[in-house]
């Protein structure tokens, strides 16, 4: 199970949010290379990017920050998720090197798109399901509309997804542990691998993931534990492998 370290762009900066909302953002930085080249030195295997500002607009607006961040480290896989809505921005972040492209909101509001990048780009595509009680929300978490999580995993599972992200938006930012319970039943019900996001607070996170990642769970994004100090991304590796014999 990987231990995926997210960075997450706005206005050029490294920031986070707490629940979503682009007005509740800490910066822990201005220089997104620099701060890719941290979790690298860490020995991440995957780094997770977002385009905030790409999430509200529709349309990547933070692509030079990522293209950078590609070239900078051509071996490490990439994904990359916010205002990817068409098949030309897929094509552009691959051909810059970015491994994974996360698509979100247009996977829940035309599902079929999902399964056309698939077969433009079959390895490639991964789905972002964010969720408030288990219900997908779309545009940046500003809507939550009225299908659950789930069911929507179970239409992509023939399109060729690589991986779904879940996010549990209740608890993205929080510090308030993962919800394990919902991120499994995903994996389990969907029968797409899963990596966990929203809540990765601390090693016993980690620990809990690792432990049934066998039945779907591919890795655990964390953020705000990393740059606060509560996680080391090192020694959360380093357990994930000794618990899945990696």
């Amino acid at each position: 199970m990987l231990v995926i370290p997210a960075i997450d762009l706005k206005d050029g900066e490294c920031v986070r949010l707490r629940q979503g909302r682009m007005d509740d953002s800490t910066v822990f930085g201005d220089d997104p290379v620099s701060m890719a080249k941290r979790w690298v030195d860490a020995g991440c295997r995957r780094l997770h990017l977002v385009d905030l500002n790409g999430a509200f607009a529709g349309t990547p607006v933070n692509g030079d920050a990522v293209t950078a961040i590609a070239k900078a480290f051509p071996n490490l896989p990439i994904q990359i998720g916010g205002g990817i809505r068409s098949l030309e921005t897929i094509e552009h972040y691959i051909k810059a090197g970015v491994q994974y492209v996360i698509i979100g909101t247009k996977a829940v509001k035309e599902p079929a798109f999902v399964k056309e990048a698939c077969q433009a780009f079959p390895g490639h595509v991964i789905v972002g399901l964010d969720a408030q009680d288990g219900f997908v929300a779309t545009d940046g978490w500003a809507e939550i509309s009225e299908i659950k999580a789930v069911d929507l995993a179970k239409q992509f599972r023939n399109d060729g997804v690589s991986a779904i992200v879940y996010t549990d938006i209740a608890r993205d930012g929080m510090m308030q542990g993962v919800n394990v319970e919902a991120t499994l039943q995903l994996a389990v019900e969907g029968g797409i691998p899963v990596i966990a996001s929203g809540g990765v607070t601390n090693i016993e996170d980690i620990r809990k993931l690792a432990k049934v990642s066998n039945q779907g769970i591919l890795g655990a994004i964390t953020g705000r534990a990393i740059y606060d100090g509560m996680l080391d991304v090192a020694e959360a590796q380093a357990l994930s492998d000794e618990l899945t014999g990696a």
